[in-house]
């Protein structure tokens, strides 16, 4: 066997070539061998080995491939060191493939750097605060970092060189840097404010309609915030604009506890008059406003009895008015709605009389700020308004559809026979 193998090395002495061929494919063949070894074997069997455990039953460690990348490095140096012991190859060839599996290996190590800072910003979404202070864009930064020097150490290598010569040269390419990264930078700068400050959140419902953007923040990154839209679209804004441009934030009426609702009812000023004796009589029936009514014929009757013989003249005395009464009742009715936040503003007052009519409007809150609830509360209050306001002689103010003049052209005709 011996014997053999001298045969064989020195024919192959005898033909460089051949020889230099033949351990090239033997490089090979043990880089992709070592390869196969550490994924295969190793790898799997660390898997498998802590598959059993929370640690290898977590899907997050799954998909980000932190090892896998590192074990890349594995082949690279087997090609680094190995290509020494092949005969006959010039230095100039021998020199570039180092420099080139120097050059893998470092950028195998940014990436799995990369893989690790994004596992580490998945592991810390997963507390839950984690919404009040993301670090994503932090992260961001250092995977710039770590990329920018990569792609020196990367260069440097190729070309052999000194990486402190390429960083010598960039104090004359800072202002090119600067206009480069101007986005990043000043999104940076955003990033910070926007966490010290606590501007906006993960979560939180922001409008800002310049942008035509109005939901939820889903995404808090470097240099955009994704927010979904209501229709279930997704607007990205760069972060920067969320300093210098104006929007609104409805977290504070999320945390407070109750949504506000100011709506009006326009009247039908047409049908404002004072009330008579049977009708003050028929809205004492109401219970709400049996307070009201007590307490204002009396104050009434003060009033009166000092006008003396002025009062007999009923255009120089007070008198209660419906629409008086209608905002009386639906104030003392948001008093005792179940759905109406009792500790916040409550107003119930009249605008100043429009062309549409003159508005009523009301101003309280839900002890509720969900969408859905809002809206109900809300809707069930002006259902019963509309509904009770011909108790008060009152009319909604609307202007005629085609269904009113058909009317008044059938009555005219029917006047007209």
């Amino acid at each position: 066997m011996k014997e053999h193998y001298n045969t064989i090395l020195a024919w192959l002495t005898e033909h460089p070539e051949i020889h230099s061929l033949f351990s090239l494919c033997l490089l090979v063949l043990g880089a992709w061998l070592a390869n196969w070894i550490v994924k295969r074997i190793l790898l799997r069997g660390l898997f498998h080995a802590l598959a059993a455990s929370p640690l290898g039953q977590d899907q997050l460690l799954r998909d980000i491939r932190v090892v896998s990348r590192l074990a890349n490095v594995v082949p690279a140096l087997v090609l680094s060191g190995g290509i020494l012991l092949v005969p006959h190859l010039p230095e100039a060839l021998v020199s570039v493939v180092r420099n080139v599996c120097a050059a893998f290996i470092v950028l195998t190590v940014a990436l799995a750097i990369g893989s690790l800072l994004t596992l580490i910003n998945g592991v810390y979404q997963r507390r839950p605060d984690a919404h009040l202070k993301p670090i994503k864009g932090y992260l961001q930064v250092l995977k710039i970092g770590v990329y920018v020097i990569a792609t020196i150490l990367i260069i440097a290598t190729l070309i052999d060189r000194s990486p402190l010569i390429l960083l010598s040269g960039l104090g004359a390419m800072a202002a090119v840097l600067m206009l480069i990264f101007q986005d990043t930078l000043l999104s940076l700068v955003a990033s910070v404010q926007i966490s010290s400050n606590d501007i906006i959140r993960v979560g939180d419902w922001v409008e800002m309609p310049q942008l035509n953007a109005d939901g939820d923040v889903i995404d808090i990154a470097l240099h955009t915030v994704k927010v979904q839209n209501w229709d279930k679209t997704i607007t990205t804004i760069p972060t920067k604009r969320f300093i210098t441009d104006p929007f609104k934030n409805w977290r504070g009426m999320q945390e407070s506890g109750g949504r506000r609702i100011k709506r009006a009812l326009y009247l039908d000023q047409t049908s404002v008059h004072f009330l008579h004796d049977a009708e003050i009589a028929r809205l004492r029936r109401f219970m709400l406003l049996d307070r009201y009514m007590e307490h204002k014929e009396q104050e009434l009757r003060e009033w009166n009895a000092r006008l003396a013989e002025h009062g007999k003249e009923p255009v120089n005395t007070r008198r209660v008015t419906n629409i008086g009464c209608f905002r009386a009742y639906v104030e003392h009715y948001l008093r005792n709605h179940p759905g109406v936040h009792q500790s916040m503003t409550l107003i119930v007052r009249q605008l100043s009389p429009t062309a549409d009519g003159l508005p009523l409007e009301i101003y309280c809150f839900t002890n509720s700020t969900a969408w859905v609830a809002y809206e109900g509360i809300q809707s069930d209050i002006f259902d019963h308004l509309l509904a009770i306001l011909p108790e008060f002689g009152l009319r909604v103010f609307q202007h005629p559809s085609g269904a009113d003049m058909r009317e008044l052209r059938n009555a005219l005709g029917a006047a007209q026979d």
